[in-house]
This record gives C-alpha cells, structure tokens and sequence, in this order.
C-alpha cells in the first residue's frame, strides 16, 4: 500500500521525468514528501514564483520533447502559473501542471482557493482534469503524459485533491510510457505531395513546432537542399532548420523582412510542415488569404485537428514531421534562381546602419556569432530587443531557440535557467530587456540555489520599448507610464552570486562577455542601450536599404 502521493511520484519516475519545477504548498504535502525519496532520480527544483516554474516547465518541454513538471499549489498558485501553460500551449510544448487541490469533501462551497480546472484551464490547455479516485491515478497520469506529447503537443493541467493524495491504494504504479509511434504518411498522399512540388514554379517550404528530432531535421534539410527549395521558418521556430544551409531564407516573425514576406507571397506551392498558422506568422491572416490561399499549400501535421483549422488546403497529410521528412525523395525543377534570391535577401538583412545607442546591439550580435559555441542556447522573452537574437543571430544544426510564441514577457530567464538544469555543460544566453528581466528576476535564486546559472544581457533602455513605439505612434507627444525607473542590476545579480557588469560602450562587451564566459556562477551584463535603438518603425527592409544605400555612398 501506498498513498497517492507516492504513487503519482513513482509513476513520474517510471514515465522518465528526472526534473519538475515548483513552489511548494500545502495542498500537496504527500507529493513533496514522495519526492524526498527520489532524489538523484527525479528532482524539485524550488523556485521562487509559479510564473517563473510554469516558464521552466514550458522550456524544458520544447527543448527536450518531453513533459516539463509544474507543481504548484492550488488558487493564487496555478493562477500565477497560468502564463506557462498559456505559453506551453501556444508553443505546442509537452508539459504537466500538477495542481494541490481542496479535499473532494469540500467541493462547490468557494472552499479556501477553490477553482474548478476545468472551467478555468478548459480552453487554455490542451486537457484539463481532477482525480476523484486515488486508485486511477496511474491511469490518469499516464493519459495526462500521451496527451501532452502526441499529436500537437501542449499543457495538461492535473488536479490533485488533497484526500487523493493522502488516501492509500494498492494500484500499482506505471511501469513505463507508451510506445506511440508518430503518424507517417499515407503513400499515395506522400506521391501527390511531391508531385505539387515538382510541378512549382516558384516552391517553399514553412516549418514550425517544436517536436522535432535530429535526424528529422537533418531529413528535411537534406530534402531541401537536394530539391533547391527555399525553407521559412515560422515565428520563433528558426532552430528547427540550419541557418547556414544555402536552402536557409528567414522567418516569419517580428519584424517581418521585406524579402522573406516576398517569398512566401511569391511562392505558388507552399509546403506547410508542422506549423499551426498563427497570427505573426501569416502577418495577421493576410499573407495567405481566409480560408482558400492563392498559393497551394499542402500542410503537414501530427494533429488532423489543425489541418483546415484555418486555411483550406489544397492537400492536407496527418503525419508528424519526423516520420514525414523522413520519407521525402529530392524534386526537381527549375528554380535555382528563386532560391537563391530567396537566400540574398535573407543574407541582406545582416547588413546593418550603425545604431544609435552607447552600445550598439548589431555589433553585439555580430560579435556573439563568431565567439558562441555551435550548441549554444539562447533565450529570450518578449519585447523590442527580441530582433537580436530572432533575426541576427544564425541557428547552426546543434544551438536552441527558447522563446514563446505567445510573447509573454518574462519567459527568457525562467527558461534559461531551465536550459541550464537540463544542459548543465551547454552554454546558455538570455537577452532580456529591463522590463522583461523584472518580471521574473527573483529566479536568479532559483538559478543560484540550483547551480544552474546562465549568461543574461539586460537591454536597458529604461522603457517598455515596443509599447512605447506604439504610442508614439498613435499618441505622439502623450508619453504615459511607459517610463521605467530601474535598480542597480548589477548589485542585484551579484546579490545572487552571479558575476556582473555594466557595459557602457559597444567596445567594451567583447571583454566583459569573455569574462562571463568564464564564470562558473553565470553573469548578468547590464547594456546601455539607448531607447532609439531598433524600434518596431525600424522594419528590417529599412535598415538593410539604409545600409546598402550608405555602402554605395562609400
């Protein structure tokens, strides 16, 4: 016999979970003390607010493919952590929120905290659902587990009542996961796919999601490089395909480059591979027009539920993206010369103007190219300093992208330092604007207690930058609380044992980024930036006009 506590933690562990994030609570006292046994196996990681573990468990889903663990305590603990599994679910990453609830005795009276899961989180996550009977335990988890991680992936949120967790049961723990093969494509559907491809004039490829595996991408790229097919990747998803390949010609995110949006207007079949067609991604719904495309998409997913979901197809395929890209065979036709224009305009958008500010983030970005290891990861939340790593920064085979497709501010740090939990040799980087660092900078005791500390560049220009923009634009000369009066970085991160620096010139951030490098406790460098820098009015096809008319003059 064991309670429900203890049987959901050897369960976890039989699923594979080693790692969950979360504050402690009293409603799921059992299931804190079950996790005293398994130390060295599966892990707590304590951090400092339900926002910041929701964030974790979001991260480590997308970067591992696997369930990251939140748990938090029942109310104002999973209302905190609803942004991360907003967030997870936006990116389609695998997670489980595991919530303390009132006693089943208690229900429908408002007991203290009391919430009902499934009205509150029933749109939010991709399931939501409360345990009644400690015996289904087991059965319930592992459902919550194959949910989260087939088809398109996403958060399950998981009720705990509190009797259920102190009640015992004989039911025996899980003793593995399911074996889920992913979806592979219907043969005839693969021929007609290929046969559209080969027919283009003018092909491309948009991939999204984030359960890839390796030799899933390096199936794609192959594929593409062997056909001469230009690859977009959708917001935030550019890790998903070498930036280097030849085949390589942008995303389509913030900050739209005129020359990848030419691209997919232009294109006349497009090859929509694992990505869900959000907003930033087709420009507002106008890049592909509602609900029958000019263009010829043929979209791939694991999850027939979003084939059609928006756009109409001219071929729609229910198949993952491993098992498809797998079973790709090179095309041919005649557009050598579309995607290589494909690829110069990609190219030309790292043509930058100098920027006007003390530290000049192009030549940053420049910089962290040549000097990061080829499997870094870098993170990132919400908000204008998001370009430098979205859009300047060249994602090789082997480094990450960690950030949400939901914007939410606050993400970059949470999620670095879960990077770092799970990737403990790996070198993480978090740019992180002021105000998006403040949103979540008590997690660097988290980073600190957990010995997972990575590099954070703050981007301080004392504003809330894109809002800022925005009102100016629409309300120009009516600044009103976008202003930022901010601490001492610096003194706060060294509080927290990190190594910390203000950069005051573009000049000196290739030492003091050599010196955070070395550090074994992670850094926080404070940048000065100034806030005309790279504004959302900059659009990319601006600044490389800007560039390439100034190199003409020279």
């Amino acid at each position: 016999m064991r309670n429900g506590g203890q049987l959901l933690v050897e369960s976890l562990v039989a699923l594979g979970a080693s790692k969950g994030f979360g504050v402690p609570g009293e409603s799921y006292l059992a299931v804190l003390d079950a996790l005293h046994d398994t130390q060295g196996r599966l892990d707590f990681v304590l951090c400092r607010n339900e926002g910041g573990a929701a964030f974790m468990a979001a991260a480590w889903g997308k970067l591992t493919g696997q369930p990251g663990l939140c748990f938090v305590t029942r109310g104002p603990g999973v209302t905190n952590a609803s942004i991360g599994i907003h967030t997870a679910m936006q990116d389609s990453a695998p997670m489980l929120c595991l919530v303390g609830q009132i006693g089943t005795d208690m229900r429908g009276r408002e007991a203290f905290q009391e919430i009902d899961y499934r009205a509150v989180f029933g749109t939010m996550a991709k399931w939501a659902v409360e345990i009644d009977d400690v015996d289904r335990i087991p059965e319930i988890l592992s459902r919550a587990w194959i949910t989260a991680t087939t088809g398109r992936p996403g958060p399950v949120v998981v009720a705990l009542p509190e009797d259920m967790l102190t009640s015992l049961s004989d039911a025996a723990p899980l003793s593995g996961p399911a074996r889920i093969a992913e979806p592979a494509p219907e043969a005839g559907a693969l021929r007609e796919a290929l046969a559209m491809l080969a027919g283009a004039r003018r092909p491309a490829i948009l991939l999204g999601g984030c359960n890839w595996t390796a030799d899933g991408k390096a199936a794609l790229k192959a594929f593409a490089e062997a056909s001469d097919i230009p690859v977009v990747a959708a917001l935030r998803y550019q890790d998903m395909f070498d930036n280097h390949s030849p085949c390589y010609a942008g995303d389509l995110g913030l900050g739209l480059a005129a020359g990848v949006r030419k691209t997919m207007a232009e294109a006349d079949v497009v090859l929509a591979l694992n990505t869900r067609f959000g907003e930033i991604s087709t420009e507002g719904y106008t890049l592909f027009q509602v609900p029958q495309p000019r263009q010829k998409i043929i979209h791939v997913h694991g999850s027939d539920r979003e084939i059609g979901k928006i756009y109409i197809p001219t071929l729609g395929i229910p198949a993952g993206p491993n098992a498809f890209a797998a079973a790709l065979t090179p095309v041919k036709g005649d557009w050598a010369d579309w995607r290589a224009r494909a690829r110069s305009d990609y190219e030309a958008t790292f043509a930058l103007p100098p920027q006007p500010s003390p530290v000049d983030m192009g030549l940053v970005t420049a910089h962290l190219r040549e000097v990061l290891p080829e499997d870094v990861i870098l993170t990132n939340g919400a908000g204008n300093f998001t370009v430098w790593p979205n859009k300047f920064f060249k994602f090789g085979p082997k480094a990450r992208l960690l950030a949400p497709q939901s914007g939410a501010m606050g993400y970059g740090l949470p999620a670095a330092v879960a990077a770092k939990v799970a990737c403990p040799e790996r070198t993480v980087v978090c740019f992180a604007g002021d105000g998006d660092f403040q949103m979540n900078c008590q997690e660097l005791g988290t980073a600190m207690q957990a010995g997972a500390q990575p590099i954070v560049l703050i981007l301080n220009n004392g504003t809330y930058g894109t809002i800022r923009a925005h009102q100016e634009r629409h309300y120009p000369a009516r600044v009103s609380g976008t202003d930022l009066q901010n601490p001492d970085f610096t003194m706060l991160a060294k509080s927290y044992g990190f190594h910390a620096e203000k950069v005051g010139r573009t000049e000196d951030f290739p030492a003091a980024f050599a010196r955070a490098l070395a550090s074994r406790t992670g850094a926080v460098l404070d940048l000065n930036i100034s806030p005309e820098a790279l504004t959302p009015r900059q659009t990319l096809s601006q600044m490389r006009d800007a560039a390439l008319a100034a190199k003409a003059k020279s």
